[in-house]
């Protein structure tokens, strides 16, 4: 059985997309191809490998890549992770069939590392929820 893809893309690929790829991963993955790129691909973010680690995801061996590598690729859901302000800067990718967008913040916009880590932790338990959600329309 060939499985659908689905790329989550963003700017860096360290936090937001990381965490959609486990949680899809984890509750879907047996229906699913799963991708995540950006635009950079920067280092994986610790806050984000921490607050996963909190609800028993281990993302540490994840590696963050660039959207290059993906263009070629027919995928069935891409799925961009920018915050509102940023969707204009998320890549644009013409080999998906549906397009989904999730705004969400940016954790790394957060002044103090004590706000980062809320953030963080408030945009995985977001993730988490349109994962769900995800799940239960498309698989």
């Amino acid at each position: 059985m060939i499985k659908p893809k689905v790329l989550f893309l963003c700017s860096d690929n360290s936090c937001r997309t990381q965490m959609a790829e486990a949680f899809l991963r984890d509750m879907a993955g047996e229906s699913f191809e799963i991708l995540s790129a950006g635009a950079e691909a920067t280092a994986l973010d610790r806050e984000a490998v921490a607050a996963m680690r909190e609800v028993g995801l281990n993302i540490s061996g994840q590696v963050p890549k660039k959207v290059d590598r993906f263009l070629r690729e027919r995928v069935a859901y891409l799925v961009t992770l920018c915050d509102r302000a940023m969707e204009h800067t998320c890549p644009i990718f013409p080999g998906a069939t549906w397009r989904l967008t999730w705004p969400l913040e940016n954790p790394a916009a957060a002044r103090s590392q004590q706000e980062r880590r809320a953030a963080t932790r408030r945009v995985r338990d977001e993730i988490r929820q349109y994962v769900v959600q995800f799940v239960q329309e498309h698989a």
